[in-house]
């Protein structure tokens, strides 16, 4: 979406890496008297990699300097320094803990390194000890967990997001709770407080549709405060992302127009369109065809293509080509406002159907 740049590349993997097999006490570097070590505590499912998630990942390192740092890799094709590339470090804690967050990997790797090391962004095999690097070690991802909680909308099903923001499990950025249908069999996402902290709606298409129409009938949105975003995309786990997005936010900023189509990536100009979202209950098509996807918006709730149109956009240029993209939709808070979240909000879809 349009407030993340950050892409993974899926591709081959470029030769052999040696991976140090994940135990119930966590993996370590070996070490000799006087040498440091790295330990792995928490590690995450091994799965492709994705931007579009962040797992915790946490260990300890034994006999680090003050000056020393944790520089952190996920093997995805190749490994991809973490969590992002302007974030390349993470804190070693005074108790000698350390906890990132990391995109998924089928492997992860934890360098301790001094001040003159320059981690890339990604490296088709990982520096030996020696010089900077102080100490290395790998391991693999932990077994896949559990499938996907799934709810039934509009006749399709749809694989509901879960994730913990801390190893315990205690700390919820995504809850299964937060998507659910009513007696009408209406969809509802809904944004809430736990404690300190804001909790997501995220669900996906259980499967790929490809070209086609698509529509969303969605009650009115105009409640919604500005830093809030409902988005309503395409997105390719595997990659390249063929992302095409309507998405109603304000970005944290009262005064800016409230609605976006973007064919991405967003930040060529050409490829995002904004607009004010009318009140009321409307619906969104995205039509898309090969080079080229309209997107429009019909007031009320209508299933009628040749409505006329309050807004409409056809792009023509940068249109992504057919692969493995599934429909997502998410209410969430974007973090990065001037004018945060403030209050619980929910969003209800009437209806969703696709037309090949």
């Amino acid at each position: 979406m349009a407030g993340f740049s950050f892409r993974l590349r899926i591709a081959p993997i470029l030769g052999l890496v040696e991976i140090i097999s994940f135990g119930l006490q966590g993996c370590k570097t070996a070490s000799a008297t006087g040498e440091p070590s790295i330990e792995f505590t928490n590690v995450p499912v091994a799965t492709q990699g994705t931007p579009d998630r962040l797992d915790p990942i946490e260990g300890r390192v034994v006999g680090a300097r003050s000056s020393d740092r944790l520089v952190l890799y996920a093997l995805s094709g190749v490994w991809w320094v973490q969590p992002f590339a302007e974030k390349p470090f993470t804190e070693i804690h005074a108790d000698s803990s350390w906890k990132s967050m990391t995109h998924p990997g089928i492997a992860y790797a934890a360098l301790l390194v001094d001040g003159r090391y320059r981690p890339p962004l990604t490296a088709n095999s990982l520096p030996e000890r020696g010089g900077p690097i102080r100490a290395l070690a790998t391991v693999k991802g932990a077994p896949p967990s559990a499938p996907a909680p799934t709810l039934q909308f509009s006749g399709y099903q749809w694989e509901v997001r879960e994730m913990f923001a801390d190893r315990g499990g205690s700390t919820k950025l995504y809850d299964p709770a937060n998507a659910w249908t009513d007696k009408n069999g209406f969809l509802h996402l809904r944004v809430s407080k736990e404690l300190d902290h804001w909790v997501s709606a995220d669900l996906r298409l259980s499967r790929s549709l490809g070209y086609g129409s698509y529509r969303f009938v969605v009650q009115d949105v105009s409640h919604l405060e500005p830093a809030a975003v409902l988005a309503m995309f395409t997105w390719d786990d595997q990659g390249p992302s063929r992302e095409m997005d309507i998405e109603i936010s304000r970005w944290g900023k009262p005064e800016t127009k409230n609605g976006q189509f973007i064919v991405q990536p967003w930040i060529v100009p050409q490829n995002t369109v904004r607009f004010d979202t009318p009140a009321g209950t409307l619906t969104y098509w995205m039509n898309w065809q090969p080079g080229r996807v309209e997107f429009k918006i019909v007031r009320g709730s209508s299933s009628n293509n040749e409505a006329p149109a309050a807004i409409e956009h056809i792009f023509t240029s940068g249109v992504a080509v057919a692969g493995n993209e599934r429909i997502r939709i998410n209410l969430y808070p974007y973090d990065y406002a001037l004018h945060l979240v403030k209050h619980e909000s929910e969003v209800v879809l009437e209806e969703f159907e696709y037309l090949p």
